[in-house]
């Protein structure tokens, strides 16, 4: 997508072909400012800190991670330790295990002579893989919003509303609940977009940087607004992103997901999540019971990252001096509050049979 005219992708490689270039995400919406990646180590630290989140993104650096640790050094006992390492770095979301899987399957059965190049392929491969897979979201999920428009006066807008960032920054390009929308504002559909604040990290502040830099007319909300919107029937559509789906369908996605699921229920408003296949996990049934979910640090819940009066860039404290934070960062969206899936195989209900159709080969793969 594009910042100020000019289009990039979230990851990339450097001009020497080998250094592993992302947004720093923490400064975003406030700063542009990128970071080069040169050791797995930078990855690991990257993806723990939320330099870079969302499960697709999440996957790929990891994987260029593979591909930094055997620049350094091609052994198994190096490629282990890279494994294990970045691993560890984000429990919930899917992709991150995916990605590592993928490369370290190959990786460990070839001469270490030829790790280097053969895991900088694999990276490229899982880079360029999500930008279509995206693409592809976003055609099918374009198709609902055309569906809405046609129940609509030509003059009239859509109002959807979405959670967290499902952008291109939180994938390589396009984004997953995003995709459909970016395609459908390209198309001249009159659209609008619901953005969460998304405490306690705000990503909605990154959603919002996006879909300001592509024209698209959105408003910042707080969390707490969705279904007081929903109610005076502000909303037409709600699509969310996801870090891991179940076997059945349930939606593990950033924390306040699940209430917006139940709002939407309860207003009879189209509740869709947007995923592409690496986000699905068969090995999992029970999303409430056997996703975990992470808990991270509670200054990210009493701390909020701003612009100062001077101009200046700082942290405040919102919360009374010691003050117990939980900082869940995700909840579990059970699959009957979920009008569909819209991945990049088409549109399917949120159901074991509904994944099971459109995804045969990985149901088989991952049982």
């Amino acid at each position: 997508m594009k910042i100020n005219g000019t289009h990039y992708r979230s990851v990339w490689l450097a001009e020497d072909g080998e250094t592993v270039e992302i947004f720093d995400q923490t400064k975003l919406p406030f700063e542009v400012q990128t970071i080069q990646l040169r050791t797995m180590q930078d990855a690991a630290t990257a993806i723990k800190e939320m330099w870079v989140r969302g499960a697709p993104l999440i996957g790929a650096v990891a994987a260029y991670g593979m591909a930094l640790a055997m620049h350094q050094e091609s052994s198994d006992d190096n490629l282990q330790q890279a494994y294990d390492i970045l691993i560890k770095t984000r429990p919930t979301a899917i992709n991150l295990k995916w990605a590592l899987d993928r490369s370290y399957r190959t990786l460990e059965n070839i001469e270490p002579s030829l790790r280097k190049i053969a895991a900088y392929r694999i990276a490229n491969e899982i880079a360029d893989e999500d930008v279509e897979l995206c693409r592809k979201i976003g055609e099918h999920g374009l198709k609902i919003i055309q569906c809405i428009a046609e129940t609509k006066p030509a003059d009239e807008t859509i109002n959807i509303l979405t959670h967290c960032n499902a952008g291109w920054l939180a994938t390589v390009d396009w984004g997953t609940a995003l995709a459909p929308i970016y395609m459908a504002h390209d198309a001249g559909i009159k659209v609008h977009v619901w953005v969460d604040e998304t405490r306690p990290r705000n990503q909605g502040g990154l959603t919002a940087f996006e879909l300001g830099s592509h024209g698209v007319p959105h408003t910042l909300i707080a969390d707490n607004a969705g279904g007081h919107l929903m109610q005076h029937g502000k909303v037409d559509l709600c699509i969310v992103g996801t870090d891991r789906t179940t076997a059945r369908g349930d939606v593990c996605n950033k924390i306040g997901t699940y209430l917006k699921a139940l709002a939407a229920k309860a207003n009879q408003i189209p509740f869709y999540v947007a995923l592409p296949s690496p986000t699905l996990d068969f090995t999992v049934w029970d999303g409430v019971k056997e996703i975990p979910i992470e808990q991270r640090s509670g200054e990210e819940q009493s701390h909020v990252y701003g612009i100062t009066p001077e101009g200046t860039y700082s942290w405040v404290n919102t919360a009374p001096q010691g003050t117990a934070c939980g900082n869940y960062a995700f909840d579990v969206t059970p699959a009957e509050f979920i009008t569909g899936l819209i991945t990049e195989r088409g549109v399917c209900d949120a159901s074991a049979e509904g994944l099971r159709m459109l995804f045969p080969d990985l149901c088989e793969q991952q049982a």
